[in-house]
């Protein structure tokens, strides 16, 4: 593909300073709305932003004599996940991170991000890992991968599901000081200083633990952790500085609690009850419900201690459950993977992150309506940080992507990594047919 370069009148100049790229597709997915047929898109590449989106019988007369640089048969916005780890670990036991060299961890998840763009997803959410420290190296493009709005560190009570149990605790806060991505923090001064040090980290969004989980040793995932003053106070302090607060949370109370707190997504929601989901539609909240992690630990259970892959198999079954009662009282949903490990040999790696949309359609959603949860509610889990992102749509940043096959007649197509045959990114194309990302 070459960019078409044109010089237009100064009084249309002004709009993109004449360098616009025009893209001809069969099938517009907008992301938010109904497809629309013999579609075009006009994208700048002096700001990275899409200048006109619809159809091709109304495209505006300033952009009528650009050249067609490129026919697809479908075209969507980038993909977003919103709940994935950059941790760089190879490993399902996750007390191996407190041995991990950072620059190992940073030399794995290169491949991570790279792996991540290349599947279509332009967008990412990490609640808690080493994404913070890599936006950088991304911008600068030092490595190819998508924009990471990150936490930081997932803040933790002491013995709450953040802290590596097996770990003596003075190990423990000596590793969190020398940049090992987890937070612990007990009382309501602990709390508020542990969000200004994500903050000053440089997150954008606040994640929390207000129930215990599979993954860690100890607790049960049914476990309320934090009080209700130091939720609070995370919450209230996350608000001054204009970031939501995600919590991690599986069990009834600790979902309530968070909810009442003022947290505005939940991640996994495993026990829904009808007060949580009502709950949820008053305060307007996000489920982030994380399927795929839950049906591939089921799958593969060498990838998780023994005692871990007891509690999935009665957790994924409530999980299911929950999802679905909440597609069908109409919770707004976003979707995630929480994908985490740096390893092929493990089957569950950065790069497989589609499979969720077949979850999501699984669990009672049309195609159109995991095609939103992945596309335009991506950037609502970020409130006032989010960007204009995730919809073709004049103003919003030119991620988007072609696909060979229409995913609202197969929404399976998100899944197949070679069937997303293009990926522009601000503008960028990353990867086309004979153009592969250069880590690969």
């Amino acid at each position: 593909m070459t960019k078409n370069r044109v010089t237009l009148p100064a009084a249309q100049a002004t709009s993109f300073d004449g360098d616009a790229v025009r893209v001809d597709t069969d099938l517009l997915v907008p992301g938010r709305g109904e497809p629309t047929k013999d579609g075009t898109l006009v994208y700048s590449t002096k700001t990275g932003k899409i200048v006109y989106a619809g159809s091709q019988s109304s495209l505006p007369a300033m952009y009528a004599t650009l050249a067609i640089s490129i026919k697809v048969p479908v075209l969507m916005p980038g993909l977003w996940d919103c709940h994935v780890h950059f941790f760089g670990e190879a490993d399902g036991n996750l007390e191996r991170l407190v041995q991990l060299a950072p620059a190992l961890a940073g030399m794995r998840a290169a491949r991570d991000v790279a792996a991540t763009l290349n599947a279509g997803y332009t967008s990412v959410r990490e609640v808690g890992g080493y994404g913070v420290d890599f936006v950088k190296a991304i911008d600068e493009g030092w490595m190819p991968g998508p924009h990471i709005y990150g936490a930081g560190a997932a803040i933790s009570q002491t013995a709450g599901h953040g802290d590596l149990h097996g770990i003596p605790l003075e190990m423990m806060h000596h590793q969190i000081n020398h940049g090992l991505p987890f937070c612990l923090a007990d009382g309501v001064e602990g709390a508020i200083k542990a969000v200004r040090t994500q903050i000053r980290r440089g997150a954008k969004v606040i994640k929390i633990c207000s129930t215990g989980g599979v993954m860690s040793k100890i607790d049960s995932p049914q476990a309320a952790q934090f009080t209700k003053s130091e939720i609070e106070a995370m919450v209230e302090e996350a608000t001054r500085t204009n970031m939501l607060v995600a919590a991690h949370a599986h069990g009834t109370e600790g979902i309530i609690a968070a909810l009442k707190a003022g947290v505005k997504t939940i991640e996994h929601g495993s026990y829904l009850t009808k007060e949580a989901i009502d709950l949820m539609i008053e305060k307007d909240a996000i489920l982030v419900a994380t399927r795929l992690i839950q049906v591939n630990g089921l799958r593969n259970p060498q990838n998780m201690p023994e005692g871990s892959y007891k509690k999935l198999l009665v957790v994924e079954q409530e999980n299911k459950k929950s999802y679905e009662a909440a597609i069908k009282a109409g919770v707004k949903c976003a979707l995630g993977t929480d994908l985490g490990l740096s390893s092929v040999a493990s089957h569950f790696i950065h790069g497989m992150n589609g499979e969720e949309f077949g979850f999501a359609v699984e669990a009672g959603m049309s195609p159109l309506q995991a095609i939103e949860a992945g596309t335009a509610n991506g950037p609502d889990t970020l409130g006032p940080q989010a960007p204009l992102s995730g919809q073709l749509k004049e103003g919003y940043d030119a991620d988007f992507i072609a696909l060979s096959e229409d995913p609202v007649k197969n929404i399976g197509v998100l899944a197949e990594v070679e069937k997303v045959t293009h990926v522009w990114k601000g503008g960028k194309l990353m990867k086309a047919p004979g153009k592969p990302l250069s880590i690969f």
